[in-house]
């Protein structure tokens, strides 16, 4: 999956908490978050606002959750493993190393392999689609 489509995806399953997600989706999404979110903290540091960052933020709250749940759906754990986060440093570097984990080969409860719906998400980087 590409960085276009990973956001696309983030952004048509906005509100779903049950598929699985692959792990080039959960990083690239998390890439667009990182990056639009140091944009909109520059843009409203220099506009002495906090508007658009905090626009941007509560727009992408659910979705990051969701890909965050769906990517820990691929691994065949439960999504509610997110709430480890809520322990300091700890639970952040046990979600780091799940979210980092390959996927599940094949279906799995959480439903089919993502990688093998998309045929292109099996080559390697920078290999012609």
């Amino acid at each position: 999956m590409g960085f276009g489509q990973a956001i696309s995806t983030g952004f048509v399953k906005y509100f779903n908490f049950n598929d699985r997600a692959c792990r080039s989706e959960f990083w690239y999404w998390s890439l667009f978050t990182f990056a639009v979110g140091i944009l909109t903290a520059i843009i409203d540091g220099q506009l002495d606002i906090q508007v658009t960052n905090v626009a941007f933020q509560v727009v992408t709250f659910i979705p990051s959750l969701a890909v965050a749940v769906r990517r820990l759906h691929d691994i065949d754990n439960s999504g509610w493993w997110v709430l480890i986060a809520f322990l300091p440093i700890l639970g952040f570097i046990v979600l780091v190393i799940f979210w980092a984990m390959r996927g599940t080969d094949g279906s799995n409860r959480f439903g089919t392999d993502p990688l093998a719906e998309d045929p292109s998400a099996n080559q390697p980087f920078g290999a012609p689609a």
